[in-house]
């Protein structure tokens, strides 16, 4: 037979098996826009604002909706509501993990970030517990923190006041606090194999968050049989696990089993209980996936937190003043800042909650998955279905944050200038889902930037007027423009 009627044969029938999925069971979904054979909804869509594109449709279809991204449908809640009831008061059934393509290529369905059922349940169960309770009597995690504070002092004083581009600095504190918990040690700011690390870990962020990985994400195919930045991306993957394999197997040498020094012991000894478990998820394999999903996460979302709130400081002299009087009258020019301070700084609390509401660090969250078939709002959704849950569109709710285009600490602060919570505050998501590493992030976040604070001011290289904090790239991640600031000891 003709090879280009074969060709055109196939296309037919991969054409009439789109139309197919893609009417079998659709009326039943959630209502969207009509998808087209094969491609779906992705002319609809701004991969480069994939928020802004789910909030026009949700202005259309509401609350709910359906988008096909290729043939798969992909069911879409928009706004506090919504997200609300489905991640806690349906939050058993919406807490299988979407899957996506470059994930299960990169993970193959470990770790913490990637997993699902009894594997995703007992190794977040025994993460949350390690990271909660290590320390045995010894360091603390906030002790570790502390250090690392002063450890950024130290780094940011050797600028002697020029300009200079935080990226790294601010990169390296958190890296280092997450290094100390899971290899026992933090790195030396010069130190090489730090270096390769983070630029990794920088360059695998950034290729995540574009538009590229989106499409190879909808059309698996492309990743196998196509060049692009997605090879990079499994390349710096795979080195860091090589590297990660090495840290275990010293930590096996020398493992002692009643003193456990970091995650890696912990695990470790883990395996060792459940070595005679056939069905045990504690394996060498999943031990390096979960490490390093830890490295990861525990290092770029509160550097990229971190860039963006002197981005913003800077850009709101008046802000920082209020912040620093605070500091002064709380804390004073010497002490070392703790946690237990946060609870009589409610101004610092409030810049650092509105930091995360107006960066709106990871707009659509990480997609979920139901769990069963389920009967939702009067829809049907199918079990595996990918579940997206916009938190742009609760983290700039008009009614709950006035004028939220707008940086305003007041948007956490009472007429009294207390504290104020909000329960559409969820930059880390909500529900079973929830960051594992949230309550060290706002760790972090506030004793790093209350460090910084006491001890420098902040003065940008340009006009402040010429700032701008719109983000480079909005699709996974949004991540900051590049900038320079000078740090001013006070």
């Amino acid at each position: 037979m003709d090879p280009v009627l074969v060709l055109g044969l196939s296309v037919f029938c991969l054409f009439l098996l789109s139309l197919w999925r893609q009417s079998s069971g659709r009326d039943k979904l959630p209502p969207g826009p009509t998808p087209l054979p094969i491609i779906g909804n992705i002319l609809q869509i701004n991969f480069k604002d994939l928020s802004k594109s789910l909030t026009n449709i949700s202005k259309v279809y509401g609350p709910v909706f359906t988008v096909y991204l290729g043939m798969k449908p992909t069911v879409v809640l928009h706004g506090y509501e919504a997200i609300k009831e489905a991640l806690i008061d349906y939050g058993e059934e919406f807490s299988g993990r979407g899957k996506l393509a470059m994930s299960e290529k990169i993970n193959k369905g470990l770790g913490i970030v990637s997993s699902n059922g009894k594997y995703w349940k007992k190794t977040r169960r025994f993460s949350l517990m390690t990271l909660r309770n290590f320390g045995m009597g010894k360091r603390s995690i906030e002790d570790r923190v502390q250090e690392e504070a002063c450890c950024l002092v130290e780094e940011l004083r050797k600028t002697n006041g020029s300009p200079c581009d935080p990226t790294f600095i601010l990169g390296s504190a958190p890296s280092n606090v997450i290094c100390s918990i899971i290899f026992h040690n933090r790195f030396d700011y010069n130190d090489q194999n730090f270096l390769v690390l983070m630029k990794r870990v920088n360059e695998n962020i950034k290729i995540l968050s574009s538009p590229w990985i989106q499409i190879c994400n909808i059309f698996p195919a492309l990743i196998n049989y196509f060049p692009g930045s997605h090879n990079r991306l499994i390349k710096n993957v795979s080195e860091m696990r090589t590297y990660v394999l090495e840290k275990v197997k010293e930590h096996q040498a020398s493992l002692d089993i009643n003193n456990p020094r970091d995650f890696i012991d912990c695990f470790l000894i883990k395996m060792e209980e459940e070595k005679h478990n056939q069905e045990s998820v504690f394996t060498m394999e999943s031990l390096l996936v979960t490490v390093s999903d830890l490295f990861a996460a525990g290092t770029e979302t509160t550097s990229t937190t971190l860039r963006y709130a002197l981005l913003l400081l800077t850009m709101h002299p008046d802000i920082t003043a209020k912040l620093q009087e605070e500091i002064d009258r709380v804390i004073g020019r010497h002490r070392i800042p703790c946690m237990q301070d946060r609870s009589n700084m409610p101004y610092m609390d409030a810049v650092l909650h509105e930091t995360q509401r107006y960066i709106d660090l990871v707009p659509a969250g990480v997609p979920h998955s139901v769990t069963c078939d389920i009967k939702f709002r009067n829809y049907h959704i199918p079990k595996g279905t990918t579940i997206l849950a916009s938190l742009s569109s609760v983290l700039n709710d008009n009614k709950e944050f006035p004028n939220p285009e707008m940086f305003d600490p007041g948007h956490f602060l009472d007429e009294s200038g207390n504290f104020k919570k909000s329960d559409y505050f969820m930059p880390f998501s909500s529900g079973k889902r929830i960051c594992v590493g949230e309550g060290l992030a706002r760790m972090e976040l506030f004793l790093f930037l209350t460090t910084i604070l006491q001890h420098f001011n902040l003065k940008s290289a340009v006009d402040p007027k010429d700032l701008d904090t719109t983000p480079v790239t909005k699709g996974f991640i949004s991540l900051p423009p590049k900038y320079q600031m000078c740090f001013t000891p006070v």
